[in-house]
């Protein structure tokens, strides 16, 4: 697995700090596409699919294709458990910098139970008592040092399954810094978010269809999902005029609107095993992108790529992904690719 063929010098951002979900999961296939009921028992069985949180999964790929010349540095809390320790030692295997991944008594690794059902869909309960829901201000205290350390060459990543307050004081330190400010939000925490100014404070929003449709208060299943994107892009630029945006819709392709231009790249045909993550590789393929010096439709190229790529993994992290894996999926897909993309790949 190696990294883009990118000289150190040439990189825009040479560091990511980002705050999120730190945790594991497990996956259950049940019988029946009947939507569960309260007081319902259901036969099923417990899929060999691996399952990480947000932070975990967007810093691995950026991790994973920009190697060791850039410094991914993740923020976050994990129980004192063995989930918690497998966790941190992976991260770490994977070429990130744990050094402010907490261990907490007292509290569990974050951890979810996934269900799914025989058409695709499903759902999931998370904890809400865990180590990450106990991140605070302190711990963006103890990384100011690398904040001033790339002061104007980094990025700040806010990811969910976190405090909300955690995450402003991430974006607050990042303005300060002069770094570029992403987030993406969760459908329940997106609105308290808009709310509280927190969409001013950044320079890139990933969203997907559902979180979309949150935001710009329709319904998903009820508008078309270009429909979404450019009423949600409207609100929010509304707030933030230099704002760029992504929404992903899975089989419908991924939107990102820059200085009012709504763009649309069709998804790349894929065997599928599982689409869990893909939204949260294609936000690691935007800043992949961005740091390696390409445009942000040029990102979005790159995200496609990596989202589809990913999703023929069972797992929310594909073990594999990497320069040499990228290019093989692009020429057996039959993707066109930009010159510049093309250039990293090579």
């Amino acid at each position: 697995m190696k990294a883009l063929h990118l000289a150190p010098d040439k990189l825009r951002y040479r560091a990511l700090i980002g705050v999120g979900g730190i945790g594991s999961g497990t996956f259950f296939a049940l019988q029946g596409n009947e939507t569960l009921g309260r007081e319902e028992s259901r036969l099923g069985h417990f899929l060999d699919r691996r399952d990480y949180c947000k932070l975990h999964i967007i810093a691995h790929y950026v991790a994973s294709l920009l190697g060791p010349h850039f410094l991914t540095l993740p923020v976050g809390r994990v129980g004192e458990d063995e989930t918690g320790r497998r966790l941190v030692r992976e991260m770490s295997e994977a070429g990130l910098d744990t050094r402010f991944v907490r261990m907490t008594a007292g509290h569990p690794t974050l951890y979810s139970f996934c269900f799914v059902y025989p058409d695709g869909g499903g759902g999931n309960l998370t904890t809400d008592d865990s180590a990450c829901s106990t991140l605070d201000t302190s711990d963006l205290k103890a990384v100011e040092g690398e904040f001033e350390r790339f002061n104007g060459t980094g990025i700040a990543l806010a990811a969910p399954e976190v405090p909300l307050a955690a995450r402003a004081a991430l974006l607050e330190t990042g303005r300060k810094h002069a770094f570029m400010n992403v987030a993406t939000f969760s459908s329940e925490d997106i609105l308290s978010a808009l709310e509280r100014g927190l969409i001013g404070k950044l320079d890139l929003l990933a969203m997907n269809r559902h979180e979309a449709a949150t935001i710009a208060r329709l319904h998903a299943e009820e508008c078309s999902p270009e429909t979404i994107a450019r009423a949600s892009a409207a609100i929010c630029t509304s707030r933030n005029p230099r704002l760029l945006v992504s929404l992903t819709a899975g089989r419908d392709g991924s939107w990102i609107c820059d200085g009012g231009r709504l763009i649309h790249r069709p998804a790349i045909p894929a065997e599928v095993c599982s689409t869990a993550g893909a939204g949260d590789a294609h936000l690691a393929g935007l800043m992949v992108g961005l740091s390696a010096g390409l445009s942000f439709e040029q990102a979005h190229e790159l995200a496609g790529l990596l989202a589809s790529y990913t999703v023929t993994s069972p797992h929310t992290i594909h073990p594999g992904a990497g320069r040499e894996e990228l290019q093989r999926f692009a020429l057996k897909s039959g993707v066109s690719l930009s010159g510049e993309v093309r250039g990293l790949l090579e």
